[in-house]
C-alpha cells in the first residue's frame, strides 16, 4: 500500500510538472495580467505555473516536488486542492489589494501557501509537530528577511526581481487553508 502511495505522488509530481512546462512553452498567455485578468480568468490560475524563465521553473518545481515527500501523510487530493485554491486567492488579491501589480509569473507563492498549510496541519500531529513547526519558522523567517534585507541573491539567480508580497498572500492564504481544513475535520469527521 505505501509504494502505490508513493507511485501515486511521482505521479501527480511529474504530471505537475509535465503541465507547467508546457504552459512555460507559451507563457505570454498564461501570465498574470491584471489589465485583462477578469476577461482572461485562466489566468487567475496559470499565472502560478509559468515562469520567467527556464531557471525560476526548474528552482520551483524542485520545491514542488520536495513538498509530498517531507510530509508524507499529505494526500494527492490535499495537494490538488491547495493547488486549485491558492492561485485565485493570490490572484485576486494582487487585483484587488495590490492594483500596482500589473504583471506577475511564478509559483513561489503557491509554493509557501502550500509549505505553511501542511506543516500547519501537521503540527496537530505529536510525531510531525517538531519538523512542522522547524518548517514554520524558516518560512517566517525567510518572509522577515525578504521583507527587511531583499531577495537580491534570488532575483540575480532568476532573472527577475522577486515579488515578496506574492510570498505573503500565499502564507496568509496557507494558513486560512490550514484553519478551514482542521475545523472542517474537527466538526465534520
Amino acid at each position: 500500500m505505501r509504494d502505490q502511495f508513493v507511485m501515486q505522488k511521482i505521479i501527480f509530481i511529474a504530471f505537475v510538472v509535465s503541465f507547467s512546462a508546457c504552459l512555460q512553452v507559451f507563457s505570454d498567455w498564461f501570465i498574470y495580467w491584471q489589465a485583462g485578468l477578469l476577461k482572461e480568468f485562466w489566468r487567475l490560475w496559470t499565472a502560478h505555473w509559468v515562469h520567467v524563465g527556464w531557471t525560476h521553473y526548474a528552482l520551483n518545481m524542485l520545491a514542488f516536488a520536495c513538498l509530498p515527500f517531507i510530509f508524507p501523510r499529505v494526500k494527492i487530493w490535499h495537494f490538488a486542492a491547495l493547488l486549485l485554491l491558492l492561485p485565485p486567492f493570490i490572484s485576486l488579491s494582487f487585483y484587488y489589494f495590490f492594483p500596482n501589480i500589473e504583471a506577475y509569473a511564478g509559483l513561489s507563492g503557491v509554493l509557501h501557501g502550500a509549505y505553511v498549510a501542511v506543516a500547519s496541519v501537521h503540527l496537530l500531529y505529536k510525531k510531525e509537530r517538531s519538523f512542522a513547526a522547524l518548517v514554520l519558522c524558516l518560512i517566517l523567517g525567510k518572509l522577515i528577511w525578504e521583507n527587511t534585507m531583499g531577495s537580491v541573491g534570488t532575483a540575480e539567480l532568476i532573472g527577475s526581481p522577486v515579488l515578496v508580497e506574492a510570498h505573503l498572500l500565499g502564507v496568509i492564504g496557507g494558513v486560512m487553508i490550514a484553519m478551514i481544513y482542521v475545523l472542517w475535520e474537527y466538526f465534520f469527521e
